[in-house]
């Protein structure tokens, strides 16, 4: 194995930690990590590609996202309300600098914004899904 791939896949499992902790933890964010531990995996191992997209906890946010359906509502809401309280901390920390105040409210909308235009997915119903397919 080279050493591109070992890191890569280092990479990888260290943002698969990160993302089962941000499903448990309410500042943490979990499909970014759980993105970024698909890209590391799909550039260097298949093993760990199959066995990602394939886990009961990790799956189905990947494959959703990358599949075009989009991240739920509650994903959405605790992703923008952890972003919000982390950019507010972090802009009260440094309210003597307004420059730099701006700067992280800026980002914040942008993000929000980016957030907000993502598709959301809402899981059918048994009866809905049989619906579709009649």
């Amino acid at each position: 194995m080279d050493i591109r791939k070992a890191i890569l896949i280092f990479a990888g499992t260290v943002c698969v930690g990160l993302g089962v902790l941000g499903m448990f933890l309410p500042l943490m964010p979990t499909t970014v990590f759980l993105l970024m531990a698909a890209y590391c995996y799909s550039r260097s191992s298949d093993k760990f590609h199959d066995w990602l997209l394939s886990n009961r906890l990790c799956g189905k946010y990947i494959t959703n996202y990358r599949s075009g359906k989009g991240i739920t509502a509650r994903q959405k809401f605790t992703t923008i309300l952890s972003l919000w309280a982390s950019i507010g901390f972090s802009m009260w920390l440094v309210s003597n600098r307004l420059w730099l105040v701006l700067l992280l409210a800026g980002i914040a909308i942008g993000v929000t914004t980016h957030i907000l235009w993502i598709k959301t997915y809402r899981l059918e119903t048994e009866s809905e899904a049989i619906q579709a397919n009649a």
